[in-house]
């Protein structure tokens, strides 16, 4: 028996513990569902970025795309989060995958049709936002009532490898289909993909908002932000995110220093924004250690340090594998705070809360990047493109210092006894 199980228990250790996928079909049908509708978002996110290219050959109609899914992203977050503490959330979960899944047949038909507007691919991309921030707060709120608290952790790893993979496979299938069988065929593929999502919500039994606490009516976005002022460690997890975001992002910087520092061009540019990617994937992959943690707090501010780090190292650095190497060590960091932030979220917030603070969450995790990028590109218009990201990667390690020093507690916070 000894031999059998040492095995097992390495694997465990070091690779993503699957023990939520082996002890709840619910959860497994959710996270099944859930990578291969990921995976068909993330060809159509790319085929309307290439059909709005291709109508228009401007790369800032282009751009456009992002602020038509930015604003109704972080618009109707904290709404959604509300709507998901009020009704069923297995219901609000499968309406808003059948309203994404009616919007990519949509995308279909105008494509089979030869329909070619970019007034409706922007139109599209909104209320799929939409869709999103209506469904994101509900499918997160759900899994702590399919899972224990001690298996939190580790489904909260597989959500990021599905996160992760979609984002790298997706793009680069999406490019494939597109130049074989036209934009028609990647929404169509989209379309089918859906199915995978809705069954698994169909399946899930009722999902309503434990009201055991003495809250009646409507969920208030207002009340919930209330709640969010009254529990110093949620904040924090908020605030630790916000730091490495918004101060150390360089994403924007990347077609900048490929030409500058690596003598590169687009493929280059690629590879930047490849390798944060590549090393979240494998910190998803990697992530049995992390069901062990006890001290939340405290991972999380070593994690979102050595994302700041890594990308003030990655400044410094004049060698394009170097240079990629620490991108992958910070998305790794990343992923590892993602995790642990996500499961404190979900142990220490009351169920009657729980889809307002994902909501919240929602709207951190959209905006705070798009904050960076502003904030990096100012930075390296006044200064340089090394002193934007180095400095700022150096802010965010010190900011993260001065938010511990000033809610302490955070640090200790334990699992065992979570406390909001």
């Amino acid at each position: 028996m000894t031999r059998t199980t040492a095995p097992t228990r390495t694997r465990r250790r070091i690779f993503a513990d699957i023990t939520p996928l082996r002890t709840s079909p619910d959860y497994r049908r959710l996270w099944i569902g859930g990578t291969i509708a990921w995976l068909g978002q993330a060809m159509t996110a790319l085929a309307i970025s290439l059909q709005v290219y291709d109508i228009t050959r401007s790369s800032f109609s282009v751009g456009l795309v992002g602020l038509f899914t930015l604003v109704p992203l972080i618009a109707f977050g904290l709404y959604g989060g509300a709507i998901a503490d009020t009704v069923d959330r297995r219901k609000l979960g499968l309406y808003s995958s059948l309203g994404a899944a009616g919007l990519s047949a949509a995308l279909a038909a105008a494509a089979l049709f030869d329909y070619h507007r970019v007034w409706f691919l922007y139109a599209v991309v909104a209320l799929q936002a939409v869709c999103g921030a209506l469904n994101g707060p509900a499918r997160s709120a759900m899994i702590p009532r399919l899972l224990p608290a001690d298996q939190l952790p580790a489904a909260n790893a597989l959500n990021s490898v599905t996160m992760t993979s979609g984002m790298m496979a997706g793009p680069m299938l999406g490019g494939l289909i597109v130049g074989w069988w036209g934009y028609q065929a990647a929404y169509l593929i989209d379309l089918v993909t859906f199915g995978a999502a809705l069954y698994a919500m169909w399946r899930l039994p009722s999902m309503k908002p434990d009201r055991e606490s003495g809250a009646r009516g409507r969920a208030s976005v207002v009340d919930g932000l209330r709640f969010l002022g009254t529990r110093p460690n949620i904040r924090m997890t908020f605030f630790t995110d916000l730091a490495a975001m918004v101060l150390a992002h360089p994403r924007a910087l990347f077609p900048a220093v490929a030409g500058l520092w690596f003598g590169g061009d687009a493929k280059t540019v690629g590879l930047l924004a490849a390798a944060p990617a590549v090393g979240a994937l494998l910190g998803g992959l990697f992530s049995g250690w992390q069901g062990r943690i006890r001290r939340h707090g405290q991972a999380i501010l070593l994690a979102v340090a050595a994302w700041g780090l890594a990308i003030a190292v990655f400044g410094l650095t004049r060698n394009l594998w170097l240079g990629l190497l620490f991108l992958a060590v910070a998305g790794c960091a990343d992923t590892v705070s993602m995790v642990f932030r996500t499961t404190m979220l979900q142990a220490a917030t009351p169920d009657e809360m729980r889809g307002r603070l994902q909501g919240v969450f929602i709207v951190v995790v959209a905006g705070g990047p798009r904050l960076g990028d502003f904030l990096a590109g100012t930075a390296a218009d006044l200064t340089s493109p090394a002193v934007a990201i180095t400095g700022g990667g150096l802010g965010c390690v010190l900011v993260l210092g001065l938010l511990a020093l000033r809610w302490r507690g955070f640090a200790r916070y334990d699992a065992r006894s979570p406390q909001a």
